[in-house]
């Protein structure tokens, strides 16, 4: 009878009667629950648990029994207000998923990496504890977030446009970060206020610059958790309004001088109370990423970092008009670029670069000695606290300009048997006439092509090792110097068996602009690997290497993978999307939440220009060609990782043009860095790509969201693309560069 009634149960179970898409979404997030950890305990993907919330999909049994269950607990322990007093409902036209109460539990792992010194904070003036209210769901509004009712002499409570999304912190269960790692400080009504990540507004008594640094260490309770075990935790940011820039005596914007050295001068008024209040800042001063500091004594930290919008901290290439937004819009855009991405420490570029080292510290706490005592020590995996010796880099790896170049004779050009030259790709070639009949140009690009790049890449860990005559081995990174003008790209190697492909349609995968090379030259590992991979010996002249190697931007590569993946999903484009439904979803996805969509920009700026900094150049300072730059000291400046990175994206690329060749003998029209395009009939990429029953050709390109594979980048007639060309007389014109939106600029004749 027993086995009648499970059954029965069962029954019941699967047509559970589940609240609305909406309320499971607030159920979810009064609780303090991430989607993650919702999926885990049910043991389905995240992208299943984001479907459920957002109307997409219904959960079937068993899955669905359990999330009814947990529905039920959540709904006795946070019933819905009352219909008098409820919280509105944020517009229909946009799906819940875009205005979700910040989950405070994917803040736990996150950190500054900073190695900069930090002491004892000297007393604050009138500062008091500031209490903070338990946030739930914020209502949408069009205008300014209106006061409330104050809840504590310190600490308010206010409506919001929008909340962040799931990953945004509403405050950590650490208690140090209660309030989450920043906020935004405004003035209104006479008051400075700070706002913080997802919605609670403090009150902030600090009547200088120095009191407000002293006030956040001691009381604001901001910052977050370090994100590997033997990192720091981050620092606090500050961003500062205009209202709180005139409050606090300092310029609005910067003038044309102070502009060009970056800070303002040590004279100003703000940098003597600071000095007398026994403040630091580093070297690059008091400018637009402001570091605020104490030297340390023992592990204790004083370290803060002030952001200043106006002064064109948030690049608007990269963050887009976040600059413009009102305090808690611009809380909440920087709030989730915080909690998937780190703390920003500076420009997107800097922050790329600080998550690498934040993920694998330099050091670390030695085993306890006889004494009981522990040591820093080299945390293995690490590039080091140290950098490699300006003298001791391989001279094809470095920069011009470079100390190890200084003997060079003047105004001398490194040729390609000199210099490691591996760039993304720029290379066109015209039509041909059967391509002319086709109607249109259709560009597709690369989902995050460079971490795609990184990922699972074995990179040099320290200096590298000459060697003269070396048998290449693939799995060791490094630069070689190698002839591959043999290399055939009419004939070439796919797993074991060899095709036929016409040449002279493709671009050559061993230089940026796709001709053939015509000597030795210097190469990273992948390239190098990739032509005997095309099924051709070769035979390096020479060779630096590294011995000590390992995977160090893996780490890295998911971190930004799952911000990405993660905040497109909150704009309504999941991971497991057929095709068709991909692209449809993509169609318009930045208007349905602007301040989202800054953060996808940033984060994709955050993958290319940490992987720049890997090779700064020089930076004014009064440089001079042959000697040291400053950048050129730090453990992460290594121009072979970015090579490498480099090569491997664009061999990638090749790799899937190839085999696309191989298969539909189709060719690119054009190609700039990660984004190709085809001559196709019709206007969708799904018109040339070769789909089977929903399924891509292995190998080739695939639509989807996942860094490496593809979306739609812009349609244009042939007409147009020929039409350009011949108005411009340039037959090699590069059609890549405008294929988006079919605006031509900065025409360069094809050179």
């Amino acid at each position: 009878m027993s086995e009648l009634f499970d059954a029965v149960d069962a029954l019941l179970a699967s047509r559970a009667t589940l609240p609305p898409p909406a309320e499971r979404k607030r159920l979810r997030a009064a609780h303090g629950l991430t989607i993650d950890e919702v999926a885990t305990a049910l043991k389905v993907r995240r992208a299943t648990v984001s479907g459920w919330e957002n109307g997409k999909t219904e959960p079937r049994p068993p899955e669905r029994d359990a999330y009814a269950r947990l529905l039920d607990k959540l709904a006795e322990l946070y019933p819905a207000a009352p219909a008098d007093t409820a919280t509105p409902v944020p517009d229909a036209a946009a799906p819940t998923t875009f205005t979700a109460t910040p989950a405070p539990a994917e803040a736990r792992t996150l950190s500054m990496g900073e190695a900069s010194e930090a002491a004892d904070t000297t007393p604050a003036e009138n500062t008091q504890t500031p209490a903070r209210t338990p946030v739930a769901a914020a209502p949408a509004a069009t205008t300014r977030p209106a006061r409330t009712t104050r809840t504590s002499p310190t600490s308010r409570r206010r409506g919001v446009k929008k909340a962040a999304p799931a990953g945004a912190p509403a405050g950590g269960a650490d208690p140090r970060f209660e309030n989450g790692p920043l906020a935004v400080v405004d003035v209104e009504d006479g008051q400075v206020l700070a706002y913080c990540i997802g919605g609670p507004v403090l009150d902030v008594p600090a009547k200088s610059i120095p009191a407000l640094v002293d006030w956040t260490l001691r009381e604001a309770k901001l910052g977050q958790p370090k994100l590997a075990g033997p990192g720091k935790d981050a620092d606090p940011l500050i961003v500062l309004t205009e209202a709180a820039l005139e409050r606090y005596g300092l310029p609005v914007t910067l003038t044309e001088e102070e502009k060009h050295a970056g800070r303002i001068p040590e004279s100003h008024r703000v940098i003597k109370q600071l000095v007398r209040a026994d403040w630091k800042l580093t070297k690059r001063g008091f400018g637009p990423w402001a570091r605020i500091y104490r030297p340390a004594t023992g592990s204790e930290r004083a370290c803060l970092q002030l952001c200043i919008p106006s002064w064109n901290a948030l690049d608007t290439r990269h963050w887009g008009q976040a600059g413009q937004l009102p305090p808690a819009e611009l809380a909440r855009v920087l709030g989730v670029y915080a909690s998937r991405v780190m703390t920003p420490r500076g420009s997107t570029a800097v922050t790329g670069l600080e998550l690498m080292t934040a993920l694998h510290p330099p050091t670390r706490a030695s085993e306890a000695d006889a004494d009981g005592k522990r040591h820093s020590e080299h945390n293995p995996g690490s590039l080091g606290k140290d950098a490699i010796d300006p003298m001791n880099w391989p001279p094809c790896e470095v920069p011009d300009g470079h100390p190890v170049l200084k003997d060079l004779p003047r105004f001398h050009v490194r040729g390609p048997a000199e210099k490691l030259f591996e760039e993304a790709y720029d290379w066109a070639r015209p039509m041909t006439d059967a391509e002319c009949t086709l109607r249109h140009l259709v560009g597709i690009d690369v989902n995050m092509a460079f971490a795609a790049g990184a990922n699972g890449l074995n990179i040099g860990l320290g200096e590298a090792t000459h060697v003269t005559a070396p048998v290449f081995d693939p799995k060791l990174p490094g630069s070689w110097l190698v002839d591959l003008s043999h290399v055939d790209l009419s004939r070439v190697k796919a797993g074991k068996e060899w095709v036929e492909l016409d040449g002279s349609l493709l671009p050559s995968p061993f230089t940026p602009k796709g001709e053939r090379p015509e000597g030795p030259a210097w190469y990273a590992t992948p390239t190098v690997a990739y032509a005997q991979e095309l099924g051709y010996e070769v035979r390096p002249i020479e060779a630096w290497v590294r011995y000590d190697n390992g995977r160090y931007l893996d780490a890295w590569y998911t971190r930004l993978r799952d911000a990405y993946l993660a905040t497109m999903a909150d704009l309504g484009v999941d991971a497991d999307l057929a095709p068709a439904d991909f692209l449809t979803a993509m169609d318009g996805y930045k208007d349905r939440d602007p301040e989202l969509a800054i953060v996808t920009s940033a984060i994709k700026a955050t993958v290319k220009g940490g992987l720049g900094k890997l090779r700064e150049r020089p930076r004014g300072e009064g440089w001079k060609p042959g000697e040291p730059w400053r950048a050129m000291y730090r453990p992460t400046w290594r121009p072979d990782i970015r090579a490498a990175v480099i090569s491997r994206t664009r061999i990638n690329l090749h790799r899937k043009i190839v085999k696309h060749a191989s298969f539909t003998g189709q060719y690119p029209i054009a190609i700039l860095s990660d984004c190709v395009v085809y001559a196709s009939n019709g206007p969708s990429p799904l018109d040339f790509l070769p789909y089977r029953e929903g399924k891509p050709l292995p190998g080739g390109f695939k639509l989807g969201i996942n860094p490496g594979l593809v979306k739609h980048e812009g349609t244009q007639d042939v007409l147009w693309g020929e039409g350009v060309r011949e108005r411009f007389n340039a037959p090699e014109l590069n059609l890549a560069r405008y294929i988006k939106d079919g605006t031509v600029t900065d025409v360069d004749n094809g050179e």
